[in-house]
């Protein structure tokens, strides 16, 4: 529910993570190949969720680990300041296959560099950086013949609900499709706080059906392809603040699965509140979408700052093929400097790269109560830029105390009715 200040999610406001045991092993490198004399730091991990749970610590200095890091219920991770996880970019380390996404459809994919399934009472924690090596991935960032020639696969996959089991998109294309950094995926009590992330393969840090979350101080970095910030997908009841975003992409992104997949497993984010975060760089300071066929209600954004510049403030996206439906959805006291688009922008029309797919079956988003109350930027392209589908107008869209030191064009509304923008009720 929501309160004044923000919402009231118990579960994820009120998350302290309590881990039993103490720090399972502190001395000796902790990377994925055996070090003389000690245990890797996956053993470790597994040891410690063996005896019922604990803090792995990992020790300052720069490791390497050659392959994923499984993280296990009741278990902390914890990075030392100074510590420094090093990834490999062999795309060969990252099998076994392990059920994951790519962009909100479910699928059997390289493992994330991270990655957390099934998992209750899981963090990481401490001060210092995740840092995977790039030099591979970055040939995987363009969308090339075989890319998409797996996204067309996924896409006909997910259309046709042909089993997850069998959706190996390794096995397709010669597997470009990268994988996430850091992924939760059907988690429970989960704490992500004070750790650096300098660059990532695909989406940085990716929570997907998982309730009661909490990220907090995380310093991103991240410039390459699809390098979204923090990604919060089909999540129930969660807490992000006090983070920096320094993104190639979108900075913050609530999501709920695409097409049939995701009307399969109905489960909208709901009860989110992103506060004191700051972004240097990306694509948009909040994004709904495109990828939101499960829902989403109830976001709340506020005092938050954009140092540098963004594409849009706030910005919705979905199209005739995603269903769901956007509603409550609120922004207040926010900073900028330069908006290139829209401070507030909603589209229904996007599609990217699968314009030229059939479309199996039509559901038009729903979208209603969507605002922004004293918003400030320097310069920006538009206040509003509305594009609504005229078989179901947005209803309800409200600016309040919305301000811009330059804008370059009037505001554009289409299909939509509702819209007051500073107390002046648009057409």
């Amino acid at each position: 529910m929501m309160t004044g200040k923000g919402f009231l999610t118990a579960g994820a406001l009120a998350l302290a993570c309590a881990f039993s045991g103490g720090a399972m092993g502190s001395s000796g490198a902790t990377g994925s190949s055996r070090p003389a004399g000690g245990a890797t730091l996956q053993e470790r991990i597994d040891d410690a969720a063996a005896a019922g749970g604990g803090v792995v610590r990992v020790e300052p200095g720069e490791h390497l680990l050659r392959g994923p890091l499984h993280l296990r219920s009741n278990i902390e991770l914890h990075l030392a300041e100074g510590s420094r996880l090093v990834f490999e970019d062999d795309p060969a380390l990252y099998l076994p296959v392990v059920r994951t996404t790519w962009e909100g459809v479910e699928c059997l994919n390289y493992s994330p560099l991270v990655y957390a399934y099934g998992c209750t009472n899981v963090a990481i924690t401490g001060k210092g950086t995740i840092a995977p090596k790039m030099g591979f991935w970055r040939k995987w960032f363009k969308r090339s013949a075989r890319h998409m020639e797996a996204t067309r696969e996924l896409y006909e996959w997910c259309s046709k609900a042909t089993p997850v089991e069998t959706r190996d998109l390794t096995k397709v294309g010669d597997g470009d499709c990268r994988p996430h950094l850091i992924q939760f995926n059907r988690c429970k009590n989960v704490r992500l706080e004070d750790f650096s992330i300098r660059e990532s393969p695909f989406w940085t840090v990716h929570i997907y059906l998982t309730d009661d979350v909490v990220v907090r101080g995380l310093d991103v970095y991240a410039h390459g392809h699809n390098n979204d910030g923090i990604d919060l997908e089909s999540v129930r009841n969660a807490l992000v603040e006090d983070c920096t975003f320094d993104q190639g992409d979108d900075a913050v992104v609530i999501k709920s699965g695409r097409n049939q997949d995701a009307w399969a497993i109905g489960r909208p984010s709901e009860n989110i509140e992103i506060r004191n975060c700051l972004v240097k760089h990306g694509h948009v300071l909040l994004g709904i979408g495109s990828e939101m066929s499960g829902g989403v209600r109830n976001v709340y954004m506020h005092d938050c700052k954009v140092e540098g510049e963004v594409l849009n403030l706030y910005y919705m996206k979905t199209n005739e093929r995603r269903g769901g439906f956007i509603e409550n959805i609120r922004m207040e006291n926010i900073e900028a400097d330069n908006v290139r688009k829209a401070v507030v922008g909603i589209e229904t029309d996007v599609l990217y790269q699968w314009k030229d797919f059939p479309t199996y079956e039509v559901r038009v988003t729903p979208i209603a109560n969507i605002s922004a109350k004293n918003v400030s930027v320097k310069h920006c392209d538009q206040l509003v830029n509305i594009r609504g589908d005229k078989r179901l107008p947005i209803d309800g869209v409200t600016l309040e105390n919305v301000s811009a030191e330059k804008i370059r064009r009037a505001n554009k509304i289409e299909n939509a009715v509702n819209v007051t923008v500073n107390g002046v009720k648009l057409k």
